[in-house]
């Protein structure tokens, strides 16, 4: 049986409940059919760059994130995320530029302080 629009949406919605429940690798197979069908659902791409992340599967999660800001360059939480993905990785001169443009986009408490405005570097 071919599967729905519907099931997608039900895959997508147990994917949320699945990383929720602490769940990465579950919530990423899931996801996995939901963006074979739909490769330009950004926010299943979002959800499933957060299970890797989860899963520290660091560079399926850089991979993701990079490919949600390509499409959405002003989402604030996918810079930040990316950043903390960069920072987790090592990579803290990356992380950084991530950070600071989170907080320029969103003066949310958290991007602001990550984004340590008032270090020297």
């Amino acid at each position: 049986m071919p599967e729905s629009p519907e099931t997608h949406v039900i895959d997508y919605r147990a994917a949320e409940q699945l990383l929720a429940a602490r769940d990465p690798r579950g919530a990423v197979k899931l996801l996995d059919s939901v963006i074979a069908a739909h490769p330009e659902n950004t926010a299943a791409r979002l959800l499933r760059a957060r299970a890797f992340f989860a899963a520290a599967q660091l560079r399926p999660a850089e991979l993701e994130f990079e490919l949600v800001l390509e499409r959405e360059p002003d989402n604030a939480f996918a810079h930040f995320a990316l950043a903390r993905t960069y920072e987790r990785a090592g990579r803290p001169e990356h992380a950084t530029k991530h950070f600071r443009l989170a907080a320029a986009l969103d003066p949310n408490p958290e991007y602001l302080k990550a984004a340590r405005f008032d270090s020297d570097d």
